[in-house]
């Protein structure tokens, strides 16, 4: 279980971390010109680029704390931010009728539910 566990937070880390870093370095009107980057429209440069910065911090939290033995509570935490974070990608996501990214917000929102619940429970760090 600990190793499906660092699996799961591995894979969304990593997913976080390539999100995040095209959220923040690549220009609204690029990003917006992407398969599926209409949910740019009406949406400021600085709150896609603060959205990039928080998807970096949240593949740090995924797996730094736990590495480094430091605040390994934030493994589970993160998790639930992140689930949160797909809440509000799906419903996005949802009304621009974008079935196949509300699936893969679904994904990783399952996975993300997979390690709050593994973190804060039976494998948890604090334990």
């Amino acid at each position: 279980m600990n190793l499906a566990l660092w699996i799961a937070a591995g894979l969304l880390a990593a997913v976080a971390l390539f999100g995040g870093m095209v959220k923040a370095f690549v220009p609204k009107e690029k990003l917006a010109a992407a398969h599926g980057g209409g949910w740019t429209d009406g949406k400021s440069a600085g709150f896609i680029k603060g959205l990039g910065v928080l998807e970096v911090l949240a593949a740090v939290g995924l797996i730094l704390p736990a590495v480094f033995d430091t605040a390994p509570v934030m493994v589970p935490v993160t998790a639930v931010c992140w689930v949160l974070l797909m809440v509000g990608a799906m419903f996005t996501h949802g009304r621009r009728g974008e079935t196949a990214l509300v699936a893969a917000n679904l994904v990783y929102l399952a996975i993300a539910v997979f390690v709050a619940w593994g973190r804060f429970g039976p494998e948890s760090f604090t334990g």
